[in-house]
């Protein structure tokens, strides 16, 4: 009986881990060659019937943003990777991602307002131009009333928050934001509750843009997929520019990321 019991600890233990997955494990041998290489970043883009292309081999996070295709079933995807190297010190071990350096991508993940300011580069203006003027974690999408960005001190299995941010191309808008922290991975998608326009142009309906992040650790490094996709206006030539438009913002919230992970996780003593 004593055995059993033990056992059962174990096991339990054991199911329980923190798990970092070599690289090879998550994504081709491809596009790990391209990680790898200088630029470090993989981007994808497609306008018709998009289809996953670069989502890494992680149950949770496959059945997450599968379940975001089949319900949104969206006319455009931009997908990227991009492997974030660790500071020695910060490695971890093959079979084990260290809570508390977990729970601290959580809480950057988190950091809302501080995507207030970040720059993307504008195509068609040809020019580096400010993404959200202002971005706020709020109490619900009625009220708006502003609050801090939540910091957890342990891992919640999910959560959701709302946020009022005013994208200078995009307007003033309220989001969702569903956060999910999976044994090996935290991950999360930002929904858009209100509309979007182009100006006086409507571009995306309520609910029809999902942008996700996640965050999987490599032991010495740390895989980031993000994934925009969007039911777009059938406005002609809309869908290519909101397509561009992504590309570009997508690589601004990575810089947004790495800059976090780099002033405030990730620091050298």
């Amino acid at each position: 009986m004593k055995r059993i019991f033990l056992f059962f600890i174990v096991f339990s233990l054991f199911a329980l881990s923190v798990f970092a997955v070599p690289l090879e494990n998550l994504v081709s041998s491809v596009h790990v060659a391209q990680l790898r290489s200088g630029g470090g970043v993989v981007m994808e883009t497609q306008l018709r019937n998009p289809a996953p292309r670069l989502l890494p081999q992680n149950s949770d996070l496959r059945q997450f943003v599968n379940t975001s295709m089949r319900t949104l079933n969206p006319g455009m995807l931009v997908e990227v990777l991009y492997l974030y190297k660790k500071p020695g010190s910060f490695h971890t071990s093959a079979n084990s991602w260290d809570e508390e350096q977990k729970t601290g991508v959580f809480n950057q993940i988190l950091a809302i307002s501080s995507l207030a300011g970040i720059q993307y580069f504008s195509s068609s203006r040809n020019a580096m131009r400010t993404f959200y003027e202002t971005s706020n974690v709020i109490d619900s999408p009625a009220a708006r009333n502003p609050l801090p960005d939540p910091v957890f001190s342990q891992l919640p299995s999910t959560l959701t928050l709302f946020a009022r941010q005013k994208d200078l191309t995009f307007g003033d808008n309220i989001y969702r934001y569903d956060y999910v922290t999976a044994r090996d991975a935290v991950f999360f998608c930002q929904e858009n509750v209100t509309a979007l326009s182009y100006g006086i142009i409507p571009a995306i309906g309520r609910g029809n843009l999902r942008s996700i992040v996640a965050i999987i650790d490599c032991g010495d490094s740390i895989l980031v997929y993000a994934a925009s996709m969007a039911r777009a206006s059938s406005v002609p030539g809309m869908g290519d520019r909101i397509s561009s438009s992504f590309s570009n913002r997508a690589d601004a919230v990575l810089k947004w990321l790495t800059g976090r992970l780099d002033r405030e996780l990730f620091v050298q003593q």
